[in-house]
């Protein structure tokens, strides 16, 4: 009986706690209304986008979740970039050529680009997303962690309904409000949105003309240079200084090349003027030469990981270029945990990695740099598996 009572009282605490909340949510959506009214928000919007409002307890779940492995970096590259995305991209450039080589020639980002973006964010189309994005925002913005943002894109949604670009049934994306065939949030429609199909809305949803021109325009204003390349993978000289590795640490292609920096295939690299080394998976892993386009991609999202993933989608689409290095790096991955001690003892030890979060973030990247430093050990700031084990299982 005990082993029966126990998981209905569980279930009756989570019910409660629904309901008080669900209950909060309808108090705060009261007073959201009002700030939709005083941002003039006309009230056919206001009435549709509320009148089927719903707290998502999921979407909270999804916000918080930690994932139980920080993935390697190879692992990482070839869960997104494999066989059968890159022979459906060079499909898809094919199938839409004259499309996409409008889109670059006005906007000069290159369609490879474009493709990969596509490929990585919705699987070319397939996976939009299909939570309702007016609630998903409801719930973010009511939970409060970063509610001053989705209280802005809430109101950017709203603000999509008025001009006609979409329904509010029909605003439909990720859970937390990335939405059409590249995943822009709702603030990002409106500020880089593009009508290039000439039907008087920016349909990123259905429509690969407004799709492309719009991911486009975003690029292309955030300092896409044209005929520049995003990355390219490099080989180190044995003797590297493993600390000027760091995204951040920018020298001209030339500095590098004085360093014995030198394109992992001996062909000539880029002569441009910012350029630096990242190692995503530590020292033993490939190395990367990244330049301004890199950054580009960065702001569409801030992982290095992700970043480089676009970068090497793109580069398989116009050649077999693989990943060449590597073999040697560590492959085992640390768990959320186990970062988060690691985190702990560095603290511990004086290396400032701030507040153990589970993340490897830049500030545990320096602290891990000053330990490698004491220790005499490679300064590649990478977490590793090696590490942890030096640190909590000596």
């Amino acid at each position: 009986m005990f082993k029966i009572i126990i998981p209905i009282v569980c279930l009756i605490a989570s019910l409660n706690a629904q309901a008080i909340d669900e209950a909060n949510f309808s108090a705060w959506l009261k007073d959201f209304k009002a700030e939709a009214k005083a941002e003039h928000i006309s009230s056919k919007t206001i009435k549709n986008t509320f009148k089927k409002a719903k707290y998502l307890p999921q979407v909270i779940v999804l916000d918080r979740a930690q994932p139980e492995f920080i993935s390697p970096f190879l692992t990482y590259v070839e869960n997104r970039v494999n066989p059968n995305k890159i022979a459906l991209g060079r499909e898809l450039l094919q199938q839409h050529e004259a499309l996409l080589n409008r889109v670059e020639t006005q906007y000069g980002v290159p369609k490879t680009i474009l493709v990969a973006f596509w490929g990585l964010e919705t699987n070319y189309g397939e996976n939009k997303g299909d939570f309702a994005v007016p609630s998903s925002l409801m719930t973010l913005a009511y939970e409060g962690r970063r509610a001053d943002f989705f209280r802005n894109q809430l109101l950017d949604v709203m603000r999509i309904v008025d001009a006609k670009h979409n329904t509010i049934a029909g605003m439909r994306g990720s859970w937390a409000g990335a939405m059409g065939h590249l995943q822009f949030m709702p603030s990002t429609l409106l500020q880089y949105g593009v009508d290039a199909d000439g039907d008087g809305r920016i349909n990123i949803w259905t429509s690969l003309p407004d799709a492309f021109a719009s991911a486009a325009n975003y690029l292309a204003k955030t300092g896409w240079h044209k005929d520049e390349p995003a990355m390219t993978e490099v080989k180190l000289p044995a003797n590297f200084d493993y600390s000027l590795a760091q995204l951040n640490n920018r020298k001209s292609v030339a500095d590098w090349v004085k360093l014995g920096v030198f394109d992992i295939e001996d062909k000539a690299l880029p002569a441009l003027d910012s350029a630096a080394i990242v190692l995503p998976q530590g020292y033993q892993g490939p190395a990367f030469m990244v330049f301004s386009n890199f950054d580009v991609i960065m702001d569409w999202n801030r992982s290095v990981n992700y970043a480089l993933s676009v970068a090497h989608l793109a580069n398989q689409f116009t050649a077999d270029k693989p990943i060449v290095a590597g073999l040697e790096a560590e492959s085992d991955a640390l768990t959320f945990n186990e970062m988060w001690a690691l985190q702990g003892k560095l603290n511990e030890l004086g290396f400032d990695c701030g507040a153990p979060d589970g993340f490897p973030g830049l500030k545990t990247q320096v602290a891990i740099r000053q330990y490698q430093a004491a220790k005499n050990l490679p300064q590649d700031g990478y977490a590793s598996p090696s590490l942890y084990q030096r640190l909590l299982q000596p």
